[in-house]
C-alpha cells in the first residue's frame, strides 16, 4: 500500500482534520516568483476538497492532496520560476451589489512543480481578473498513461486537477 492511500476513514478524518488546521495556520505565502503574497483562502481548501460544487472529490483524491498540503507552502517559498500558465475564460462567483452571480472572466492558472522530501509535487496559483492571486490546488504524484506509457502529471485542467 503507498504511502497517499488510507487505510480507513479514521485515518482519513485524521488526516483532513489536520490538513485544515495547518491550511487555516498558513494565511499568505510570500512567492519570489509573483514577488508578492499570495493567500491561502477558503476558496483552495474548498477545491482539494470538491471538483465542483456540491461534487466531492474521492476520499482517495482527498487525501493525498490533504496528506502533501504541508510542502505547498514550501514550493511557494523556494519558486523563482514558473513551469506553465494554463489561460482561458471562465464563469466565475462573484458578488455584485449584494447578490451572486456567474460571470464570464479571463483565468489564469499557474504552475509551480517541485520534488520536497523525495515526493513530486504540483502546486497551482489561480487569478481571475481583477482579482487576488490565491493558492489553488496541489497535485501530487504523477502516473503512466498506459496507452502511451507516457508520464501524466494531470488531465490537462488545472481547474479541476
Amino acid at each position: 500500500m503507498g504511502k497517499f492511500n488510507f487505510k480507513d476513514l479514521d485515518d482519513f478524518e485524521k488526516i483532513k482534520t489536520g490538513a485544515e488546521n495547518f491550511y487555516q495556520s498558513v494565511g499568505e505565502i510570500f512567492c519570489p516568483y509573483f514577488q508578492e503574497k499570495i493567500p491561502f483562502n477558503v476558496k483552495g481548501l474548498k477545491h482539494l476538497k470538491f471538483k465542483a460544487d456540491q461534487q466531492a472529490r474521492a476520499n482517495q483524491d482527498q487525501y493525498a492532496r490533504l496528506k502533501l498540503l504541508r510542502l505547498a507552502p514550501e514550493v511557494l517559498k523556494k519558486s523563482h520560476t514558473v513551469q506553465g500558465i494554463w489561460e482561458t475564460k471562465k464563469f466565475e462567483e462573484l458578488k455584485t451589489n449584494s447578490k451572486w452571480k456567474h460571470i464570464l472572466k479571463d483565468v489564469k492558472f499557474y504552475e509551480f512543480i517541485a520534488v520536497l522530501d523525495n515526493v513530486r509535487i504540483k502546486v497551482i496559483v489561480k487569478e481571475v481578473e481583477g482579482g487576488q492571486k490565491h493558492f489553488w490546488s496541489v497535485i501530487p504524484f504523477w502516473s503512466i498513461d498506459k496507452l502511451t506509457s507516457k508520464r501524466i502529471l494531470h488531465s490537462g485542467d488545472p481547474e479541476h486537477d
